[in-house]
Formats: structure tokens, sequence, C-alpha cells
């Protein structure tokens, strides 16, 4: 299983990191499924200055198993880029999607999110509610093949329903064990996987 972590310039960190190093902390325990920092150009900046060289040109969306969108503070520029967004086509039918925080905006753009509630950050909240979407007060939900995480912190969520679609619930509950904090790894993983299973 092959999956798009889409990063574009001004991303946040954790958002695309987190869902990444969970993801193939699954592949380092022998599970098949990689994840891949996927940008529409070779370097992006993070919103910290950081720079990252992308792992797979943002063409390689179209031919992804699943397609997590990152956020970013620059993610009303990229939705406002009819040539970038032609460069995304998602297709729920054979992928699953799902988005973190301003990767919400992206989805709704692309008209996946129709008739659908959405979970994003609470900056990002009034643009998305401004594109007719039904913001939930929620960390995480999932409707069939999409699914929207909201809060930095959510992309755990993200990542163990991506794990938990693509793997299986093992290696989902393997991962997420592994990154909770010691002292609270059992209290953690209930929390993350009722979420997940209850979307």
């Amino acid at each position: 299983m092959r999956i798009a972590v889409v990063t574009f310039d001004g991303f946040n960190e954790l958002d695309s990191f987190i869902a990444s190093g969970l993801i193939n902390r699954a592949r380092v325990q022998g599970q098949d499924v990689s994840a891949y920092i996927t940008s529409p150009t070779p370097v992006v900046t993070s919103m910290n200055g950081v720079q990252v060289s992308r792992q797979r040109p943002l063409e390689f969306v179209a031919e992804a198993d699943m397609v997590l969108m990152g956020s970013g503070i620059k993610t009303r520029d990229v939705v406002a880029d009819d040539t970038l967004l032609e460069r995304l086509p998602l297709d729920p039918s054979r992928q699953l999607i799902g988005s973190q925080c301003s990767g919400a905006l992206v989805l709704a753009r692309l008209g996946l999110l129709a008739g659908r509630p959405a979970c994003t950050d609470t900056i990002t909240r009034p643009w998305l509610e401004e594109c007719g979407v039904r913001v939930l007060d929620a960390p995480f939900h999932a409707e069939g093949a999409i699914a929207t995480a909201g809060g930095c912190l959510a992309s755990v969520y993200l990542a163990a329903w991506a794990l938990t679609r693509t793997v299986g619930e093992k290696a989902a509950r393997a991962a997420v064990e592994y990154a909770a904090p010691v002292g609270e790894k059992q209290e953690v993983l209930r929390r993350v996987m009722s979420i997940v299973a209850a979307s």
C-alpha cells in the first residue's frame, strides 16, 4: 500500500511528519505500507523554515492507494490555484483520502466534502464553513473513503485510520502504542483506537 502525504510550501511539520512517521513505523515492523512526502516542487519549506526534499512528485497522488492532504499556512493560496488543483485527481472510488487541519479546504475545493461533515483546526474552521461544510467539534471523523482530522496532534488519529484501513488494526495499534508517551501508552491507545473505530 502506497500513501501520498501531500505537503505544500508553508506546511505544518507536525501534520506531515507525525502521520508519515507513524505509518512508516508499521513498515519497519514488516507491514506492506509506505508513506511518502509528496510535493509539487523538489523542496518545500515549512511554516517554521524547515526545508524538506520531497520523496515523490505531486503526480504520485494519481497512483497512490491513499492520499493524506497535509496543512499549512499557505493552504488558501493552494485552493486559489486552479492549475495546482488540477494536479490532484483524487478518486474516492479507488483511493482512501484524508485531510489534516487546513487540508480539508483542499478536499472541499475538489468537491469531496459535499454533504459530509468534517474536522479541521480552529483557524481554518470559518473558511471551511464559508465553503458550506459543517465543521464538527471533534478531532477526527471518517465517512466511507474520506477522513478529516482537526488539530495538529490529531494527526495520530489520521495515521491510525490510514493503517487500520490499509494493513489492519493490529498494525495501527502497534504504531500508536510505540509512539504514545511512557506511562500513558494504554490510555492513549484506547482513546485513539476507540475514536477511529467509532468513525
